[in-house]
């Protein structure tokens, strides 16, 4: 996680799987059913679709400090899937800023699974509270991910 001014964070997560790009990417871009299998995640729908460009709205939960915060955003996606990556950037919603991108592609050991995130909270919400628990959630959203990818090809489901 890095620290940028104003209460911005940016993280970055990488994983590294035994599994073909082709399934992590059907997971990723399984927008109505991400709240499935994403921790966190309260519901995921999508708005409209134009070519490579998709709005979704996405809710959010999260429990810290035995309260429970939820956020919403609007998010607009471009996909790109003969580069592995799909943007994202925050139309509206509870925070000043909310971007990032999923990355996936394979090196010759294994297939990569980066997720980046930049955040900034508006005024008045704890960001430095929160760090931590940011940290952890990140790490089990992609976790999900993954054994939802697994379950599919195990489950011999096309891509």
């Amino acid at each position: 996680m890095e620290r940028l001014e104003q209460g911005t964070r940016r993280l970055a997560v990488l994983l590294r799987l035994a599994l073909e790009p082709d399934w992590i990417w059907a997971v990723l871009t399984d927008y109505g059913n991400l709240d499935r299998f994403i921790p966190n995640l309260m519901s995921s729908r999508e708005l409209w679709r134009q070519g490579n460009r998709v709005a979704l709205e996405q809710v959010g939960s999260q429990q810290f400090c035995g309260l429970r915060f939820s956020a919403r955003v609007e998010l607009e996606l471009e996909e790109d899937p003969a580069c592995g990556e799909l943007r994202f950037r925050m139309l509206s919603g509870d925070f000043r800023r909310f971007e990032g991108a999923w990355r996936v592609d394979r090196d010759e050991i294994s297939t990569r699974l980066l997720y980046d995130l930049t955040v900034q909270g508006k005024p008045g919400m704890p960001i430095g509270l929160i760090e931590q628990r940011l940290q952890q959630d990140l790490a089990s959203n992609l976790r999900g991910v993954q054994q939802e990818a697994v379950r599919r090809a195990c489950g011999g489901q096309n891509p």
